[in-house]
């Protein structure tokens, strides 16, 4: 099979609703997320960045290899299994009984040890070099690129997660940074999905063409064009019997042929 040659007119067409669909999305009034799929409990621990947000950090490094809406539950799900979740206290905790509470009664991700140590790690570098707030390292309108880096320096948190974060804080949140430039696309399988057949990427892209192909249509805020193809491959880009007569984007599909 092989793609349609997309017309140059056609991915400027693509490219100016992404980014004005993407703004919309930043500049509407800060919401109370559903992270969880109706967790209501798991879901006020991560929105309440101001007083927990080592809560959302937590979450986020927990999403990978397992579905985001379990992954997200997890901060709630050790609270109930430890009794608490305060920092001060968590700091107490021992590598050992970080990975009993990840794995007992049931294991709370696919890999539990891995978690854990990562976990345990994540809590410490917070307290050494972030005054015991993590939210440290988002205050004062940093650069985009240095928040990025932050959290790629924890752990477990590769540049998928690490600009997922700082996407999040942006758009969602609401948290203010002096620029957007170095906030990256999530190489997520819908977001593959639409950009594949609309031509943008070849049918098989690597995360890196993905990447750039985020930054060539929005430079200065190549992240601002997730939330467009997130639900665009997830509500109507279906991998089977994909919508095609509801998609705002149809007349410049490429498809395959």
């Amino acid at each position: 099979m092989k793609q349609k040659q997309l017309s140059e007119n056609a991915k400027k067409s693509i490219s100016k609703y992404l980014i004005q669909e993407g703004w919309k999305y930043f500049n509407a009034p800060r919401k109370f997320l559903d992270f969880t799929d109706g967790n209501k409990p798991a879901n006020e621990m991560i929105n309440d960045i101001e007083n927990q947000p080592h809560s959302f950090v937590i979450a986020c490094l927990m999403d990978t290899q397992i579905k985001a809406e379990r992954a997200w539950q997890v901060p709630y799900e050790l609270k109930h299994r430890m009794g608490f979740f305060d920092f001060e206290t968590l700091k107490t905790l021992s590598q050992g009984a970080i990975r009993r509470f990840m794995s007992e009664p049931t294991c709370l991700h696919r890999y539990k040890t891995n978690k854990a140590d990562c976990l345990y790690e994540l809590i410490h570098k917070i307290e050494k070099e972030y005054d015991g707030d993590v939210s440290n390292i988002w205050q004062g309108e940093p650069s985009s690129a240095e928040v990025v880096h932050r959290f790629i320096e924890f752990k477990g948190f590769g540049q998928k997660l690490a600009n997922m974060a700082a996407n999040i804080l942006a758009r969602e949140f609401k948290v203010p940074f002096s620029d957007y430039r170095s906030i990256d696309i999530s190489a997520d399988r819908h977001v593959q999905r639409v950009l594949s057949r609309l031509g943008m990427v070849p049918m098989h892209p690597s995360p890196e063409q993905i990447i750039y192909t985020a930054r060539e249509i929005a430079p200065e805020y190549p992240g601002i064009v997730d939330l467009p193809l997130f639900y665009t491959g997830r509500d109507i880009c279906h991998p089977t019997d994909p919508e095609c007569q509801i998609c705002p984007l149809v007349e410049h599909c490429a498809k395959v042929i």
